[in-house]
């Protein structure tokens, strides 16, 4: 088994990179209803401030500060990922497994535990995420302004702001919904 060594550091804000298996699809941009569902059940219980949130067709950026004394980021980014998975799956959504895995989404190995079959259908999402930890204002910066151009920069429209699932538009399109109590 793989041993990732994650720093964890209370109240950390960070940016996360987080993508389908699938990275011809637009699943994200079709169903971010289920997304921003899976956003705001996930900081009822766990709660995080959202600094920047870009959706784009196959993967995602956002950028997060966690509470005070919590470092538990991987957990809410699983509970996320998980409940789309499920909503979309119950919506009829299924996913195609990936050609060019000739071990097939199990790749050798035999699952246990609660629902097992589950996990050997084709993943919607790659199996982890790429976090990385803002050190400092300046990189912040930097940061929200990658979230900010990233529609630009996969040709997806001409201007950031005519992008409408970024938290920097908050007009129809992705605004992650602020727990109770917020």
């Amino acid at each position: 088994m793989s041993c990732y060594r994650r720093p964890r550091l209370p109240g950390a804000t960070l940016f996360f990179t987080v993508a389908l298996a699938d990275r011809t699809s637009d699943l994200l941009v079709r169903e971010v209803a289920a997304l921003r569902w899976a956003v705001m059940r996930t900081r009822a219980e766990r709660p995080f401030r959202v600094d920047a949130w870009v959706v784009l067709p196959d993967h995602m950026h956002c950028i997060w500060t966690l509470p005070a004394g919590d470092a538990d980021y991987s957990t809410r980014m699983g509970a996320i990922k998980g409940r789309f998975s499920q909503a979309v799956r119950r919506s009829g959504f299924t996913p195609t497994p990936h050609p060019f895995n000739p071990h097939g989404v199990i790749a050798g190995r035999v699952r246990v535990g609660e629902n097992p079959d589950l996990r050997a259908e084709a993943p919607i999402w790659q199996k982890r995420f790429w976090e990385h930890h803002i050190r400092d204002d300046a990189d912040f910066a930097a940061h929200m302004e990658y979230c900010r151009i990233n529609p630009v920069k996969h040709g997806l429209v001409d201007n950031p702001q005519d992008w409408p699932l970024s938290s920097f538009t908050r007009r129809a399109g992705f605004t992650p919904p602020a727990p109770d109590g917020e």
